[in-house]
């Protein structure tokens, strides 16, 4: 996981931006009382030594339109209960606390990580690569099946055939290969 800042010269502010992996769970469609209905994730992503992996989960509001359309694609696999890991870009990391009303640490304060889903750049169900964004300069992998089928497998394009290119961006991590 990468944590980087960025200065937009035209704008004024500082963006902070996380880029991981990991697994995609709770897709839904969230419905406020007031404001517009907008669709949300959790992701837990993977940090650590890739012997002794460990996992923190981000709830994220999906703000990426891309993104959206593609979280939307895969609810299917991720309701069957297929592992789907995903390379991402969360932005405006913030803080939630709230208070356990069931099991052990029931009554207690816990903390909930809360970010924006920006960005997916590459997507994998049951391990196999299903989609991987084009690169930003235009010579890329691309999509390597429909994203509306990222639930189903297709025939030629498994992990070699994905990983024969480049990788899309700063993404691609070593543990994957």
């Amino acid at each position: 996981m990468t944590i980087t800042t960025h200065q937009s010269a035209t704008t004024g502010f500082f963006d902070l931006h996380i880029t991981g992996l990991g697994y995609l769970n709770r897709i839904r469609e969230v419905k406020p009382k007031r404001g517009e209905a907008f669709w949300a994730c959790d992701i837990a992503a993977l940090n650590g030594p890739a012997d002794d992996v460990g996992y923190t989960r981000f709830d994220c509001r999906i703000s990426g339109r891309d993104a959206e359309v593609l979280v939307k694609r895969c609810r299917q696999a991720v309701y069957e209960g297929r592992k789907v890991l995903i390379g991402f870009k969360l932005g405006d990391l913030w803080t939630d606390t709230f208070i356990y009303s069931k099991g052990d640490k029931a009554g207690q304060t816990g903390v909930s990580l809360k970010a924006r889903l920006l960005f997916i750049s590459w997507i994998k169900v049951n391990g196999e690569m299903v989609y991987q964004a084009p690169r930003r300069d235009g010579q890329g992998v691309g999509n390597l099946s429909s994203a509306g089928s990222a639930g189903q497998s297709e025939t030629g394009s498994g992990y070699a055939t994905a990983h024969s290119g480049e990788a899309a961006g700063s993404f691609d991590s070593p543990a994957m290969h």
